[in-house]
């Protein structure tokens, strides 16, 4: 049987072990509703405000400005459509700026409102995938309602010059958001120092549960729900809470901000190795955003002359799993549009992939992937009708 390599953490991580214990007593015995006044309830309660508590504190955020929602497309879903529900009144349509590279749950809401008629401008990246600081000034008008930038981006992992970005927005009327879906527990990250307005994160990405997640939004800045129902979450996000999983959530933040200097350090001499490996085994390859702040844990490569889904196959065959790009966009022929927007011509950009590293991983097993590659590209180069051989 095949060696099993997880090498897609981006895409979602396992749940950690000291998270699952901390969540099984609110499926059973600590069951109760946060809303009810009985003791079941105030149990339930505590757990709730004990959970917004520790996730404040590792985004330098005040325990009042954390809302819980159902994941991080939910958490950009409130931000964006809150902020702009929140100036309809103010603003006959509006404008609103994002970038070329931002993720579906980002991209999409922002498109649905210009359909209904507010102005939307597409930032442009570099060749390495970071927004220019400049473009983003000459981008604002009077009428820019929101910016949406994401933190890190979920394929090739560049990190965006972010408190840059905020400064140039703070000089307007103009809410600033983050997605920070695959930043959180893996780099230092205060919100303060940021200057940004809102941000989103998700559990799944540092080894929570699936369906939670939160959105920071700071105190003063106003938003409408997008979800109604009761008074939970500020009267923002009607509905009862998932304690169990919300428990989940704060439990696997804290670990992973407890451990996160000596992660980044093992994962990126990981990922480095893995890098420098494929460079020298694998002719023509193209290492994307190599020139950028990076994730520590995520690499993408272009391999000319074959299509990142059949090496996928093949090297799921041999028990390693990767990734071409988002796990949320796979199934689809175009090419990414992040490495499109960076200038990647369509048939490198076809043959691309992600390894993103995380706990599970170990340092014997990138020999094993280095082989395994290897052979996978020789095979499928020699199968090439556009590859010379």
């Amino acid at each position: 049987m095949a060696e099993q390599v997880y090498m897609d953490h981006s895409a979602t991580t396992p749940v950690r072990e000291e998270v699952v214990e901390a969540m099984m007593p609110y499926f059973s015995e600590l069951f109760g509703n946060a809303s009810s006044v009985h003791h079941f309830g105030q149990k339930a309660k505590m757990a709730l405000e004990d959970s917004r508590e520790t996730v404040a504190t590792s985004l330098g955020a005040a325990p009042g400005e954390i809302i819980f929602t159902g994941g991080g497309t939910e958490s950009d879903n409130l931000a964006i459509k809150g902020v702009l529900q929140a100036q309809k009144r103010k603003n006959s349509g509006g404008h609103i700026i994002t970038s070329a590279i931002e993720h579906q749950a980002v991209l999409r809401p922002c498109q649905w409102y210009e359909k209904q008629g507010y102005d939307l401008t597409y930032l442009p990246v570099d060749g390495n995938g970071l927004v220019s600081p400049s473009d983003l000034e000459s981008a604002l008008r009077d009428e820019t309602i929101l910016v949406s930038i994401m933190l890190a981006n979920n394929e090739v992992g560049v990190l965006q010059p972010l408190r840059e970005l905020a400064g140039v927005v703070a000089k307007t009327g103009a809410v600033f958001h983050t997605d920070a879906v695959q930043a959180v527990g893996k780099i230092p990250i205060d919100v303060d120092e940021l200057g940004i307005d809102l941000l989103s994160l998700a559990a799944h990405k540092f080894y929570g549960p699936k369906g939670v997640g939160a959105l920071y939004r700071r105190s003063g800045v106003r938003i409408e729900p997008v979800q109604l129902g009761g008074h939970h979450e500020n009267r923002l996000r009607g509905g009862t809470e998932d304690i169990a999983s919300i428990v989940g959530l704060a439990r696997a933040l804290e670990l992973a901000v407890g451990s996160m200097e000596e992660e980044r350090k093992r994962l990126s001499a990981m990922r480095d190795r893995l890098e420098e490996g494929i460079l020298e085994r694998i002719g023509d390859v193209l290492v994307n955003a190599s020139g950028a702040p990076r994730l520590p844990h995520l690499l993408n490569v272009s391999i000319e002359g074959i299509e990142g889904e059949s090496m996928l196959l093949l090297m799921d065959s041999k028990g390693i799993a990767i990734s071409t790009g988002s796990a949320c966009t796979s199934g689809t022929l175009e090419p990414s549009h992040v490495l499109t927007a960076m200038g990647v011509p369509p048939e490198k950009a076809h043959g691309s992939l992600r390894f993103s590293l995380g706990l599970v991983n170990r340092e014997n097993e990138i020999d094993y992937v280095l082989d395994c590659l290897c052979e996978v590209v020789t095979k499928l180069r020699k199968m090439s009708p556009t590859y010379p051989v």
